[in-house]
């Protein structure tokens, strides 16, 4: 129940979901005609106005993307762990697996191992059965690595986690049943902050190895710099409402993850 309500209720608290609470508000409104009508839809634009404003969005993404920046090279480890939400199955009609936005954490993880990072490649994450189904992120992962140049022998799968937390718990495991302490711990730039937290909490040595950036300085800058970028960064854009929203979600989930004791 708890998973399927941590899909189900954050999506009230995002702009789109908010927006169309005050527009289900004002038709109720407009049963009975009433001079506060406009309220709720002006607000109702506001917040779509605002979440997909280009400079709220990446704004939003940097405060979390520039938490675990290094500014030194990336130390050796015992095990590189790479955190799901990459993949998408080989169902029909794909003809194979294929990589969502978040892929690059399987590209840098693969990257890290031909580099001489760590001796061994722990993909973590499973499938939730009603919720894209398919074979478990772990697996999936395990092919792509294969793929990229990681001989089987050195890919350990976590196939069973269904959340961050799960993730950090089952890992675990499997590092105490190794002998491991230390990790590199691989996932998107912008859901690190929560990550490290949760796998420090558990008693693992994380290293934070940060991919998958979506704002870069450049793009800041840019947008400081540039009165074109400035203007279109002002317009209505729905990839920066998924910016917007991607951001809220994380700091929704260290809100919740913090209540719960996890973090």
């Amino acid at each position: 129940m708890f998973l399927f309500l941590s899909k189900l209720l954050p999506l009230f608290f995002y702009p789109l979901g908010i927006a169309c609470i005050l527009l289900l508000v004002a038709l109720v409104m407009s049963w009975k005609p009433s001079r506060w009508i406009s309220l709720p839809v002006a607000l109702a634009l506001i917040v779509l106005l605002l979440g997909s404003n280009g400079w709220v969005a990446n704004h939003l993404v940097q405060s979390l993307e520039q938490q675990h920046i290094r500014q030194t090279e990336l130390p050796t480890a015992e095990a590189i762990v790479i955190l799901g939400g990459a993949t998408k199955s080989a169902v029909p009609p794909r003809p194979a697996v294929d990589l969502k936005e978040q892929g690059d954490r399987v590209l840098y993880g693969a990257k890290l191992y031909r580099e001489g990072k760590a001796p061994l490649v722990i993909p973590a994450g499973g499938r939730i059965d009603w919720y894209g189904g398919g074979s478990s992120e772990s697996e999936d992962m395990a092919q792509l690595l294969e793929f990229f140049g990681v001989p089987p022998t050195a890919i350990v799968q976590e196939p069973k986690s269904l959340n961050t937390y799960q993730n950090a718990v089952n890992v675990r495991q499997i590092l105490q049943e190794r002998g491991i302490s230390r990790v590199l711990l691989v996932t998107s730039a912008m859901h690190m902050p929560r990550a490290l937290k949760i796998f420090q909490r558990q008693g693992i040595e994380a290293i934070p190895a940060p991919t998958d950036f979506l704002v870069t300085s450049q793009e800041m800058e840019e947008l400081s710099n540039s009165p074109q970028a400035t203007a279109l960064s002002l317009l209505p854009d729905a990839e920066q409402l998924q910016q917007t929203t991607k951001s809220l979600k994380e700091y929704l989930g260290m809100f919740v993850y913090y209540l719960r004791g996890w973090l």
